[in-house]
């Protein structure tokens, strides 16, 4: 064992003598696949957590350095290697990622990306098995799409006047630029889906992706319902960035004296733990001190284990504006609700009375962690300057103060609902079956919490997670 780490030792320094400046002309010389190979292998070694299974990147897998270099040049490009050291890809790591620009990826955590202004949802049109259309999820706010006037539930069959299928809507749709042909959705006056028709009209919209930044806070609302306060937060990322922003809003329920509030973390794949537990405060109050969550790392950084804490503060900013709530209402979608959301959801439940409804949730209990070619591994510090790769591998699993993880299976509703292009409606308002469901729940506490909609599903195309879509990250 004192061997192998022994050699790993002097391969890192090594390495990050060798790989970054030519002293006689100070010009950076790029990093060989080897050496960006040699980065991937010692970076997971160290911090992923799931190493103990994956026979590869044990500390004894190699005795010697001749040994070790072989291992590496059997690896095209560093994306090959990475890929080959996950575990269970298909099933339990589905989330780490490797990129070739460290700088895109800090644009995407801080919340920065390429983009038209539109999510959305796409479905195969009843009765076929190729034939897909789609239907507009979530207009962002102050972005090209709202400035179109385009809005949530519109539905859409061509792409620049093709008809979507399963051959061709990968190819139509992650252009920077195209052309949205819209189309009405009729569901001939039943809740089956089989006789609903998709028929193109004559509307359309283009549209151009542009750097974007996301305010996270998508909507507040403060309802009157016979007389009670219900707040109304669409959340759609726990991005530090906003922290302020975000007490803000709860600093603005407080005034308007509410006291019951419901969140909506439909669209929210997750983002900063220290954001979550923020927001956990915000809603409880009473709790300072105690754990609200905790993560635990594998057996080479078990120092870095931390439990994050109830606070009445922000770090850096000010106090916490809390409801001092014992029940909160939680609104969630199967594809989109992930990782920090459901850590609010699982670490908010010892404490309070937690209701979600909506569907079943991701399934995310690990947190990530941005990985560089650096001494420190997790700071750019010292940062190799021949290549700009980084990682961002799952390093912790997270549980609450029951060390309770969120099941791989995610987290069940207590109320299921499902979104439909037949019953979208406008987030925020009363009428949204999401956030109604809600109300009535409130309004009327001897309701069942077991109901399921009638509503028949229409068959979803299987779409491609997005990088940090589904993410919960360690600052």
């Amino acid at each position: 064992m004192k061997k192998i780490k022994i050699l790993l030792l002097s391969c890192i320094v090594l390495f990050s003598v060798t790989s970054c400046f030519d002293d006689l002309d100070d010009n950076i010389i790029p990093s060989s696949t080897l050496e960006l190979n040699d980065f991937v292998w010692k970076g997971m070694n160290a911090v992923y957590l799931y190493k103990p299974e994956i026979p590869n990147l044990a500390d004894d897998r190699f005795t010697t350095n001749i040994e070790y270099t072989e291992y590496l040049n059997d690896y095209d490009t560093p994306e090959e290697l990475f890929e080959t050291l996950k575990y269970l890809p298909n099933t339990v790591d589905r989330f780490s990622r490797i990129y070739s620009n460290y700088n895109e990826l800090q644009d995407l955590l801080d919340g920065i990306t390429l983009s038209n202004g539109i999510e959305y949802n796409l479905y195969f049109v009843p009765g076929s098995d190729s034939e897909i259309f789609g239907a507009i999820t979530l207009v962002l706010n102050n972005s090209v799409a709202s400035d179109l006037g385009l809005e949530r539930g519109q539905i859409f069959r061509a792409v620049n006047g093709q008809n979507l299928s399963s051959s061709n809507y990968v190819d139509l749709l992650t252009t920077n630029d195209y052309t949205l042909n819209f189309a009405d959705y009729d569901t001939n006056g039943t809740t089956e889906t089989a006789d609903d028709t998709v028929t193109l009209n004559s509307e359309s919209a283009s549209l151009t992706k542009v750097t974007y930044t996301e305010n996270p806070i998508h909507k507040t609302e403060v309802l009157d319902i016979s007389g009670i306060k219900i707040g109304y937060l669409m959340y759609n990322a726990f991005n530090g960035g906003f922290n302020d922003a975000l007490n803000n809003a709860f600093g603005e329920f407080n005034v308007a004296g509410v006291t019951e509030l419901v969140i909506d973390l439909r669209y929210n794949g997750g983002g900063s733990v220290q954001t979550a537990a923020y927001l956990g405060s915000m809603v409880t109050g009473g709790n300072t001190g105690d754990i609200f969550s905790k993560t635990f790392h594998n057996e080479n950084l078990q120092s870095r284990d931390t439990n994050y804490l109830f606070t009445n503060s922000i770090t850096g900013g000010g106090s916490i504006n809390s409801l001092n709530l014992s029940k909160v209402y939680v609104l969630t979608t199967s594809k989109r609700t992930a990782s920090a959301s459901e850590l609010v959801i699982n670490s908010l439940k010892p404490y309070i009375e937690v209701i979600v409804i909506g569907e079943n949730t991701v399934g995310k209990t690990q947190a990530s962690s941005t990985v560089y070619d650096s001494p420190t591994l997790f700071t750019q510090e010292g940062i190799n300057l021949g290549h700009t790769y980084a990682m961002q591998p799952l390093i912790a699993n997270s549980t609450n103060v029951n060390d309770e993880l969120v099941p791989g299976t995610g987290l069940l509703p207590d109320i299921e609902l499902t979104e439909s292009p037949s019953n979208f409606g406008i987030l925020g308002d009363i009428n949204e079956p999401l956030l109604a469901a809600a109300i009535q729940n409130i309004t009327f506490a001897d309701r069942s919490s077991n109901q399921t909609n009638e509503v028949y599903k229409l068959r979803e195309v299987k779409q491609k997670i997005a990088p940090l879509e589904q993410d919960m990250f360690i600052d």
